[in-house]
Protein backbone atom coordinates (compact mmCIF):
# COMPACT_ATOMS: atom_id res chain seq x y z
CA UNK A 1 0.00 0.00 0.00
CA UNK A 2 1.36 3.58 -0.50
CA UNK A 3 2.34 5.15 2.51
CA UNK A 4 0.44 8.45 3.31
CA UNK A 5 3.24 11.27 1.98
CA UNK A 6 3.61 8.87 -1.47
CA UNK A 7 6.18 8.06 -3.58
CA UNK A 8 9.81 9.18 -2.77
CA UNK A 9 10.32 13.27 -4.07
CA UNK A 10 14.05 12.84 -5.49
CA UNK A 11 15.72 16.74 -5.18
CA UNK A 12 19.38 16.04 -4.50
CA UNK A 13 20.32 16.25 -8.22
CA UNK A 14 18.81 19.61 -7.80
CA UNK A 15 20.27 21.09 -4.76
CA UNK A 16 23.69 22.41 -5.58
CA UNK A 17 21.90 23.63 -9.12
CA UNK A 18 19.44 25.84 -7.50
CA UNK A 19 22.32 27.07 -4.88
CA UNK A 20 24.42 28.06 -8.20
CA UNK A 21 21.77 29.55 -9.95
CA UNK A 22 21.23 31.92 -7.24
CA UNK A 23 24.32 32.81 -6.36
CA UNK A 24 24.85 33.45 -9.80
CA UNK A 25 21.96 36.44 -9.66
CA UNK A 26 23.26 37.84 -6.60
CA UNK A 27 27.04 37.76 -7.77
CA UNK A 28 25.77 40.52 -10.25
CA UNK A 29 23.90 42.47 -8.08
CA UNK A 30 24.71 46.38 -7.32
CA UNK A 31 25.16 47.26 -4.09
CA UNK A 32 21.62 49.25 -3.87
CA UNK A 33 19.91 46.47 -5.62
CA UNK A 34 20.11 44.76 -1.75
CA UNK A 35 17.87 47.20 -0.34
CA UNK A 36 15.09 46.09 -3.11
CA UNK A 37 12.08 45.39 -1.36
CA UNK A 38 11.37 41.70 -1.86
CA UNK A 39 8.95 39.83 0.69
CA UNK A 40 6.89 41.70 2.59
CA UNK A 41 9.16 43.94 4.54
CA UNK A 42 12.35 42.09 4.01
CA UNK A 43 14.81 43.51 1.61
CA UNK A 44 16.83 40.89 -1.37
CA UNK A 45 19.57 41.13 1.78
CA UNK A 46 17.17 39.99 4.27
CA UNK A 47 15.67 36.93 2.26
CA UNK A 48 18.99 36.07 1.17
CA UNK A 49 19.90 36.06 4.90
CA UNK A 50 16.91 33.76 5.64
CA UNK A 51 18.30 31.29 3.18
CA UNK A 52 21.32 31.59 4.40
CA UNK A 53 19.99 30.85 8.32
CA UNK A 54 18.18 27.78 6.52
CA UNK A 55 20.99 25.94 5.37
CA UNK A 56 23.41 26.81 8.30
CA UNK A 57 20.74 25.54 10.88
CA UNK A 58 19.71 22.56 8.99
CA UNK A 59 23.58 22.07 8.96
CA UNK A 60 24.06 22.59 12.86
CA UNK A 61 20.96 20.04 13.60
CA UNK A 62 21.13 17.24 11.07
CA UNK A 63 25.01 16.87 10.55
CA UNK A 64 26.72 18.36 13.85
CA UNK A 65 23.72 17.62 16.41
CA UNK A 66 23.56 21.73 17.74
CA UNK A 67 19.95 22.51 18.82
CA UNK A 68 19.78 26.21 20.07
CA UNK A 69 17.55 28.50 20.06
CA UNK A 70 18.75 32.37 19.22
CA UNK A 71 17.41 36.02 18.45
CA UNK A 72 16.43 36.80 14.81
CA UNK A 73 18.89 35.55 12.48
CA UNK A 74 17.66 38.17 9.73
CA UNK A 75 17.89 41.00 11.99
CA UNK A 76 21.49 40.40 12.92
CA UNK A 77 22.32 40.08 9.50
CA UNK A 78 21.40 43.35 8.73
CA UNK A 79 24.43 44.27 10.44
CA UNK A 80 26.78 42.52 7.71
CA UNK A 81 27.57 43.52 4.24
CA UNK A 82 25.68 42.27 1.05
CA UNK A 83 29.38 41.13 0.64
CA UNK A 84 30.35 39.26 3.55
CA UNK A 85 26.68 37.57 3.42
CA UNK A 86 27.39 36.52 -0.37
CA UNK A 87 30.56 34.85 0.92
CA UNK A 88 29.04 32.83 3.75
CA UNK A 89 26.50 31.64 1.26
CA UNK A 90 29.06 30.58 -1.32
CA UNK A 91 30.89 28.81 1.61
CA UNK A 92 27.91 26.75 2.36
CA UNK A 93 27.14 25.33 -1.16
CA UNK A 94 27.19 21.81 -1.61
CA UNK A 95 27.42 21.23 1.99
CA UNK A 96 23.85 20.19 2.34
CA UNK A 97 23.75 18.04 -0.77
CA UNK A 98 27.26 16.41 0.97
CA UNK A 99 24.89 15.78 4.30
CA UNK A 100 22.05 13.81 2.30
CA UNK A 101 24.13 11.87 0.25
CA UNK A 102 25.51 10.29 3.21
CA UNK A 103 21.81 9.80 4.98
CA UNK A 104 19.48 7.00 4.09
CA UNK A 105 16.45 8.87 2.93
CA UNK A 106 14.45 6.40 2.52
CA UNK A 107 14.75 5.05 6.47
CA UNK A 108 11.37 4.16 7.50
CA UNK A 109 10.09 6.58 10.17
CA UNK A 110 7.07 8.61 10.80
CA UNK A 111 7.85 10.66 8.22
CA UNK A 112 10.71 9.64 5.26
CA UNK A 113 13.99 12.17 5.06
CA UNK A 114 13.82 12.35 1.56
CA UNK A 115 10.56 14.35 2.47
CA UNK A 116 12.40 17.28 4.97
CA UNK A 117 14.94 17.41 1.93
CA UNK A 118 11.94 18.22 -0.03
CA UNK A 119 10.29 20.44 1.74
CA UNK A 120 13.77 22.55 2.26
CA UNK A 121 14.39 22.63 -1.13
CA UNK A 122 10.83 23.95 -2.30
CA UNK A 123 11.06 26.33 0.78
CA UNK A 124 14.22 27.70 -0.62
CA UNK A 125 13.38 27.58 -4.41
CA UNK A 126 10.23 30.37 -3.57
CA UNK A 127 12.64 32.37 -1.54
CA UNK A 128 14.91 32.27 -4.41
CA UNK A 129 11.86 33.23 -6.72
CA UNK A 130 11.08 36.28 -4.23
CA UNK A 131 14.75 37.50 -4.82
CA UNK A 132 14.79 37.17 -8.31
CA UNK A 133 11.40 38.79 -9.47
CA UNK A 134 12.71 41.92 -6.50
CA UNK A 135 15.94 42.28 -9.06
CA UNK A 136 13.82 41.50 -12.47
CA UNK A 137 15.37 38.68 -13.40
CA UNK A 138 13.95 35.66 -15.43
CA UNK A 139 12.39 32.83 -12.32
CA UNK A 140 14.13 29.70 -12.33
CA UNK A 141 10.97 27.99 -13.28
CA UNK A 142 11.70 25.22 -15.50
CA UNK A 143 10.05 22.31 -15.24
CA UNK A 144 12.60 20.12 -13.27
CA UNK A 145 12.86 22.52 -10.86
CA UNK A 146 9.21 23.56 -10.46
CA UNK A 147 7.78 20.16 -10.27
CA UNK A 148 9.25 19.26 -7.19
CA UNK A 149 8.06 21.97 -5.73
CA UNK A 150 4.36 21.68 -6.52
CA UNK A 151 5.22 17.98 -6.10
CA UNK A 152 5.98 18.62 -2.53
CA UNK A 153 3.18 20.93 -1.32
CA UNK A 154 0.83 18.60 -2.49
CA UNK A 155 2.36 15.65 0.08
CA UNK A 156 1.00 17.76 2.98
CA UNK A 157 -2.55 17.49 2.04
CA UNK A 158 -3.00 14.05 3.49
CA UNK A 159 -2.02 15.74 6.62
CA UNK A 160 -4.35 18.54 6.24
CA UNK A 161 -7.40 16.33 5.10
CA UNK A 162 -7.41 14.69 8.29
CA UNK A 163 -10.22 16.14 9.70
CA UNK A 164 -12.43 15.49 7.06
CA UNK A 165 -14.24 12.20 7.18
CA UNK A 166 -15.11 10.14 4.06
CA UNK A 167 -15.69 6.25 3.28
CA UNK A 168 -12.39 4.76 2.06
CA UNK A 169 -12.09 5.01 -1.80
CA UNK A 170 -13.51 8.74 -2.32
CA UNK A 171 -10.89 10.54 -3.69
CA UNK A 172 -9.68 14.02 -4.73
CA UNK A 173 -8.22 14.73 -7.72
CA UNK A 174 -5.41 17.65 -8.18
CA UNK A 175 -4.69 19.10 -11.74
CA UNK A 176 -1.84 21.49 -11.89
CA UNK A 177 -0.84 22.62 -15.83
CA UNK A 178 2.87 22.12 -16.32
CA UNK A 179 3.82 19.31 -13.44
CA UNK A 180 1.35 16.81 -13.55
CA UNK A 181 -1.58 15.07 -11.74
CA UNK A 182 -2.56 13.79 -8.11
CA UNK A 183 -4.25 12.00 -6.56
CA UNK A 184 -5.68 12.43 -2.25
CA UNK A 185 -7.68 8.62 -1.62
CA UNK A 186 -9.52 7.94 1.98
CA UNK A 187 -8.78 4.67 3.29
CA UNK A 188 -9.76 2.96 6.31
CA UNK A 189 -6.31 4.61 8.28
CA UNK A 190 -6.64 8.09 6.60
CA UNK A 191 -5.82 9.82 3.35
CA UNK A 192 -3.01 8.97 1.20
CA UNK A 193 -1.72 10.54 -1.65
CA UNK A 194 0.14 9.60 -5.08
CA UNK A 195 0.79 10.53 -8.97
CA UNK A 196 -1.25 10.69 -11.37
CA UNK A 197 -5.20 10.74 -12.09
CA UNK A 198 -8.06 10.20 -10.33
CA UNK A 199 -9.92 7.19 -11.68
CA UNK A 200 -13.22 8.05 -9.67
CA UNK A 201 -15.57 9.94 -11.99
CA UNK A 202 -16.99 11.96 -9.58
CA UNK A 203 -14.34 12.85 -6.84
CA UNK A 204 -15.51 14.29 -3.58
CA UNK A 205 -13.28 17.55 -5.06
CA UNK A 206 -11.07 18.55 -7.29
CA UNK A 207 -8.57 21.20 -8.20
CA UNK A 208 -7.47 22.21 -11.36
CA UNK A 209 -4.75 25.47 -11.60
CA UNK A 210 -1.28 26.42 -13.28
CA UNK A 211 2.10 25.85 -11.65
CA UNK A 212 2.88 29.22 -11.53
CA UNK A 213 -0.40 29.89 -9.75
CA UNK A 214 0.25 26.83 -7.51
CA UNK A 215 3.19 27.59 -5.62
CA UNK A 216 2.25 30.92 -5.10
CA UNK A 217 -0.99 29.73 -3.81
CA UNK A 218 1.17 27.76 -1.23
CA UNK A 219 3.52 30.60 -0.45
CA UNK A 220 0.58 32.70 0.24
CA UNK A 221 1.79 35.36 -1.96
CA UNK A 222 -0.91 34.69 -4.78
CA UNK A 223 -4.20 37.67 -4.39
CA UNK A 224 -6.91 36.87 -3.50
CA UNK A 225 -8.09 38.14 -6.68
CA UNK A 226 -6.07 36.03 -9.11
CA UNK A 227 -6.60 32.71 -6.53
CA UNK A 228 -10.73 32.86 -7.51
CA UNK A 229 -10.21 33.16 -11.50
CA UNK A 230 -6.57 30.71 -11.50
CA UNK A 231 -7.41 28.33 -8.85
CA UNK A 232 -10.80 26.82 -10.37
CA UNK A 233 -12.36 24.35 -7.73
CA UNK A 234 -15.74 21.79 -7.94
CA UNK A 235 -17.00 19.42 -5.41
CA UNK A 236 -17.37 19.41 -1.60
CA UNK A 237 -17.42 23.02 0.08
CA UNK A 238 -15.19 21.94 3.06
CA UNK A 239 -12.69 20.30 0.74
CA UNK A 240 -12.47 22.77 -1.62
CA UNK A 241 -12.11 25.38 1.17
CA UNK A 242 -8.82 23.22 2.46
CA UNK A 243 -7.51 23.12 -1.17
CA UNK A 244 -7.81 26.69 -1.35
CA UNK A 245 -6.12 27.20 2.02
CA UNK A 246 -2.97 24.88 1.11
CA UNK A 247 -0.12 26.39 2.28
CA UNK A 248 3.29 24.78 2.06
CA UNK A 249 4.60 23.22 5.66
CA UNK A 250 8.07 23.80 7.46
CA UNK A 251 10.67 21.32 6.20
Amino acid sequence: MTAPWGPPIDVLPLLVREEQALIGVLSDLRTPEWALPAHGEWTVHDVTAHILGLKLRRLSRDRDGHFADGTSWVSACRQLSPEVLFAMLVDSTTQLTELWKHRDLDKPAEAPLWLTVARDYAEQWVLHQQVREAVEAPLLDEPEFRTPVVDTFLRSLPQTLRPVTARAGRQVACSVEGAGRWTVRATAAGWTIDRGAATSRSPLASMTTDADAFWRLCSGTLPAAEASTRVRLSGDPAVCEILLSLRAPAG
